[in-house]
């Protein structure tokens, strides 16, 4: 069962909250946070990315940074621009993206079935990002960037939730610099926080979407302070799975490992059916784009490279990684290699082509979305999902609900 609670979020007043909330912190460079946070004392990016109120080339892992964040955190709730809910409720996060629309439900999480394996993982995490979020909610005594879950859809609260949105004034509304709306109701009444445990209690599984650093370091803190306060419970907006956009992750490589393209061509060829007049967008499920002196090429999967494969081995990207990045280009672990780099889907095949005709890389390969199902399935069995496997889009919002530990 899914043992999700209510709790009293710190949340940005309505008017201010276009001002306040940020993306993610992971999603941007330090110099990215500065630019977009300049001018506005306001931006959350001062508490998510606080070395940027630092001089540049301050080390972000620095004990002054954590401390210059909970700093500009708590000048936020003093100055009234963040206020806590006088009760535990739980919330709707609505989010339109384009043609895209999904609503999640905001609640606490129990890192006691994180630790478990009924809220299921499908990433290995870094110590050093465990590490630094781990630090940064110590400091804050608060999580303040949600974890993404998801749920295989339940039609009862499908119906709850339309009915909420569809009835009842939203609390907070407001579009963002890159036109993603994002509306929040506050679910308060103690008949409906009961109608959605309930309605949890009968989902056997969660699943880690996006936010696998953030989870890792909320048990971190829970074992660590022994269950106190609010510690045993992570932040968390869930979704329902068939409401999910997954957007590829994209691959760019330095160097070709001493072949020549034309040689590299001869190369995948002899794995990969070639079409020379290739799409920067792969068309489906078992094609990859490769983009490489200013020319893309469609590389499609042969069949018997995919069955009989179990659902880690045969997702595209550890085809990829298995028949061209390994034995072709030598990189070996991908987690740790130097020589690639990973592209978020948001950012379009022109931003690969941008990379690639730059010199800084050598070339690009497009790919096609993982599917959801694909996901799950991964996590019902266990596995671990290769590095970069999928980009949700859009992205949660820092600082739209905060969830107080102490």
């Amino acid at each position: 069962m899914a043992a999700i609670k209510p709790f009293a979020a710190l949340r940005p007043e309505p008017k201010l909250a276009a001002r306040i909330c940020e993306l993610p912190y992971d999603v941007m460079s330090s110099d990215e946070a500065r630019a977009i946070a300049a001018g506005n004392p306001l931006s959350f990016l001062h508490v998510s990315k606080p070395e940027i109120d630092l001089p540049p080339g301050t080390d972000p892992y620095a004990p002054e940074v954590y401390a210059k964040g909970a700093e500009n955190f708590q000048k936020l709730i003093q100055d009234g621009a963040l206020k806590q809910d006088a009760q535990p409720c739980f919330y709707l996060y609505r989010q339109i993206m384009g043609k895209h629309t999904q609503v999640g439900l905001v609640a606490a999480a129990s890192c006691e079935e994180y630790l478990s394996g009924a809220i299921k993982k499908h990433e290995l995490t870094r110590p050093d990002k465990e590490d630094d979020r781990t630090r940064h909610i110590e400091a804050l005594n608060a999580q303040t960037g949600p974890v993404f879950l998801t749920y295989r859809a339940n039609a009862e609260l499908d119906k709850f939730i339309a009915k909420k949105i569809a009835f009842k004034k939203s609390d907070v509304d407001f579009t963002a610099r890159d036109g993603v709306r994002h509306t929040a109701w506050v679910i308060s009444d103690e008949d409906k926080i009961k109608f959605v445990e309930t309605q949890f209690s009968t989902i056997p599984f969660l699943y880690i979407a996006d936010g696998h650093h953030r989870c890792a370091a909320a048990a971190r803190i829970f074992r660590s302070r022994h269950g106190a306060g609010q510690s045993g419970q992570f932040l968390a907006v869930i979704f329902p799975h068939n409401q999910l956009q997954i957007l590829p992750y994209n691959r760019v490589v330095k160097d070709l490992n001493n072949w020549t393209p034309e040689q590299l061509l001869e190369i995948i060829g002899a794995v990969f059916a070639i079409d020379p007049n290739g799409k920067a967008q792969p068309a489906g499920k078992h094609e990859i784009g490769l983009y490489l002196q200013g020319k893309w090429y469609t590389l499609g999967i042969r069949i018997k490279l995919t069955a009989p494969r179990n659902s880690v081995d045969s997702l595209d990207v550890s085809l990829l990684h298995e028949h061209i990045l390994s034995p072709v280009f030598g990189i070996d672990d991908p987690r740790t290699s130097k020589r690639i780099n990973y592209v978020g889907g948001i950012r379009g095949p022109a931003e690969l082509e941008k990379l690639v005709n730059s010199g800084e890389y050598a070339c690009a390969f497009s790919m096609f979305p993982t599917g959801i199902e694909d996901l799950m399935a991964i996590a019902d069995a266990g596995g671990i999902m290769p590095p970069k496997s999928t980009w949700f889009e859009p992205k949660l919002r820092d600082a739209m609900f905060c969830h107080m530990i102490t």
